[in-house]
């Protein structure tokens, strides 16, 4: 079993940001996904571009990519970082919209919050721009689905056992974008 200490925490159990100057930068990846589930007409709604407040997923795409890049901002012992590629896409069911971001750099430390804070805010997005025509919407089913780079090296959410699994894959296979 690996260290599982709490590493934002100081010998006194004081909240602390950790050290990260003596980690070299590697290159690391990170992808999250979520979904905003809405009634079959909201969806249709969307994918014909004729909700009211318009370009739902266009505006939800460029809020997500702002989110990532304002995530320090947000999340008190969040290290800034130079964010060197975000991608938020989005694919359509009939009864919700899957929001998958995939965020990279190269730092000394990883990305995962930020595809994390990608999806929720594009999902919060999609809520605002159709919660006038369905107020019956969930977000649900966050998670980080991917992340490459650091001392840990690959990890892959097994998708056979769904959210809060956490065993390694020792192959990762590449987010669509």
């Amino acid at each position: 079993m690996s260290d599982r200490r709490l590493t934002h925490l100081d010998p006194l159990g004081r909240a602390r940001m950790v050290d990260v100057t003596p980690k070299e930068p590697t290159h690391r990846r990170a992808m999250a996904r979520c979904r905003v589930y809405m009634l079959p007409e909201t969806t249709a709604m969307v994918a014909s571009n004729a909700v009211s407040k318009g370009d739902v997923l266009g505006v939800a795409r460029v809020a997500g990519i702002q989110a990532a890049k304002r995530t320090p901002d947000l999340l008190p012992l969040c290290h800034q970082l130079t964010v060197g590629s975000v991608y938020v896409n989005f694919t359509l069911a009939d009864d919700h919209v899957e929001v998958e971001s995939q965020v990279e750099t190269v730092d000394r430390t990883g990305v995962e919050m930020e595809a994390l804070t990608a999806c929720s805010v594009a999902a919060l997005t999609i809520y605002d721009m159709c919660k006038s025509t369905d107020r019956s919407m969930v977000i649900g089913e966050l998670a980080l689905w991917e992340k490459t780079g650091g001392r840990s090296g690959i990890w892959r959410r097994p998708s056979a056992n769904g959210p809060g699994a956490g065993d390694s894959d020792p192959v990762a296979k590449p987010a669509q974008t």
